[in-house]
């Protein structure tokens, strides 16, 4: 039989946002931390520059404060900027007192780095691996915790709310988790949920992110009533390594702030002809400026030359990236980087407030699948990784301030699989999963047009109704679970982009390619939607 589990917080997805909230909240509580795959698995892993943070005498927060607003193309909320940069330091202090071991300079100080968009060094790192270094340690700490259950192997299928068991009021109490080890649905109540499931590039053909980034828990929460904002806001890593076998490696930002430059097949420096602070100018410019020159040429890829710093360098400041494209055959000390822009990070999502909350009672969200206004048209680098620290530490603090008002959560019928079989269709979802990310690759891209746009809706209709006879019929698998998600973003990513009747930060059309003279936040309302409790 599938189990049924009671905790005091479940929290989907262990990720930094998802085990910054853990982490932080009062240790009588009992917590459950889902994870797809082996905890430590999902983006944060894979994060190669550093968290921005002012650091430094030379630097202040109102810099930051304006180089986030100025990168954010005028859709940032002035007020999400301004507490998350406030909460800077306190959350890198936090993660040095956790153990994460940041790299120093040769006065033993924290090194800065510098990256697109910043006017200051304020990017702390553990040399090119600072995800790793920081996911590694959040959960060798949060498998410390008495409290604290790490259950891996498991995704998420739906929330369970109020309205869905028939009960008064608009309050999550659970959710169903799919067990991939023995495919069964397990029933998880609790009295709050954290969605810290991460975004949603896996719609596209081309991207940095590992496999599980599918939109889960922005599908999840839009499903059971929540508003989505900004979703046509996606970021295109300027920098992917172009190579058969290499999948889904990044060249982190930090390689242009530290003299790399990028240029064409024949050598030729190019950024300089977009932007006045040529590659260190934000990541949308320079992704449009490689896209244009590809489109220009009809080249594959373009170059990314470090090459002329010494070996000694290069191996000190990006080891990883120097042993993974050597790997390949490609010595990045003696010769440039074959690059291609590939989608990166979802700027928009669950529209959430400075405590986490978002529209229904007792659902928290962090991290990538929160849209908090903090990164408005345009993510500046390394704001993510400090969005996932400081409104994980204020998701938590808000639980330890409510906790004792809300009840244990009411019962929930297990799932019910009495009404579907196991698929012998499985090439059909297959063929789905491929279909979806090539037409969002090629008419929801990096460069839109309306035609575009209408063409891509025009075919995620067709997908939603085959994905939801298929869902209604078989046993769900995490495939078909992703797929569904992915289907749902995908056409809220579109949707978004329909209403954009201009080019701002990420979303560039060619149909409109100037700025209205207002700026405002595409926020999208579900039919389930009701107005949360103040």
């Amino acid at each position: 039989m599938p189990q049924s589990y009671e905790f005091d917080v479940l929290i989907i997805g262990s990720g930094a946002a998802g085990l910054t909230v853990a982490l932080n909240l009062p240790t009588h509580l009992q917590v459950a931390v889902i994870s797809k795959g082996q905890i430590s698995s999902g983006a944060t892993l894979w994060a190669q520059g550093g968290i921005a943070a002012v650091m430094d005498d030379q630097d202040s927060l109102e810099n930051h404060v304006a180089d986030t607003l100025k990168s954010g193309g005028g859709l940032c909320n002035e007020e999400a900027v301004r507490f998350t940069v406030e909460h800077g330091k306190e959350s890198i202090d936090w993660l040095i007192d956790s153990g994460v071991d940041f790299s120093r300079d040769d006065q033993a100080q924290y090194h800065l780095t510098r990256e697109g968009g910043h006017s200051h060094r304020r990017i702390i790192h553990a040399a090119d691996a600072t995800g790793h270094a920081v996911s590694t340690t959040l959960a060798a700490q949060a498998m410390a915790r008495a409290n604290i259950h790490l259950m891996s192997n498991r995704v998420a299928v739906d929330l369970i709310t109020n309205r869905k068991l028939a009960l008064p009021g608009n309050g999550c109490v659970g959710a169903y988790i799919l067990n991939l080890e023995d495919n069964h649905v397990e029933l998880f109540r609790a009295r709050f949920t954290i969605i810290a499931t991460g975004g949603a590039s896996k719609a596209y053909r081309y991207t940095t992110n590992p496999d599980g980034a599918s939109g889960d828990g922005i599908a999840m929460a839009w499903r059971a009533g929540c508003r989505v904002g900004n979703m046509e806001f996606n970021q295109f890593h300027p920098t992917c390594l172009y190579h058969p076998h290499a999948k889904s490696f990044l060249i982190t930002e930090a390689v242009r702030g530290e003299g790399g430059v990028l240029r064409l097949p024949d050598g030729e420096r190019f950024m300089d002809r977009f932007d006045d602070r040529a590659e260190l100018a934000p990541r949308d410019i320079v992704a449009r400026a490689i896209d244009h020159e590809m489109k220009r040429l009809g080249a594959d890829h373009l170059y990314l030359d470090i090459s002329h710093q010494p070996l000694d360098f290069i191996r000190h400041h990006f080891p990883t990236v120097y042993e993974k494209c050597l790997s390949f055959g490609i010595d990045i000390s003696r010769e440039p980087i074959p690059v291609v822009p590939a989608a990166h990070y979802t700027c928009g999502g669950i529209v959430s407030n400075e405590r986490s909350r978002t529209d229904i009672n007792q659902l928290y969200v962090v991290g990538e699948a929160a849209f908090t206004g903090l990164h408005g048209a345009n993510r500046m680098a390394s704001n993510s990784l400090l969005e996932c620290l400081v409104y994980g530490r204020a998701a938590a603090a808000d639980i330890a301030r409510r906790e004792s008002d809300i009840p244990a959560p009411p019962e929930a019928p297990a799932w019910d699989e009495s009404k579907v079989r196991d698929s012998d269709e499985d090439v059909v979802i297959s063929h789905n999963w491929d279909e979806l990310r090539h037409f969002m690759w090629d008419y929801v891209g990096i460069v839109r047009t309306t035609k575009r746009l209408q063409r891509a809706k025009h075919r995620i209709d067709l997908l939603e109704r085959e994905i939801g006879e298929f869902y209604s019929n078989y046993r769900v698998s995490n495939d078909l679970l992703e797929l569904r998600n992915l289907v749902t973003v995908s056409d809220l990513i579109i949707c978004s982009a329909l209403q954009r009747r201009e080019s701002r930060g990420l979303h560039y059309t060619l149909d409109f390619p100037g700025l209205l003279n207002e700026a405002k936040n595409t926020v999208l309302t579900p039919a389930t939607y009701r107005r949360p409790a103040p």
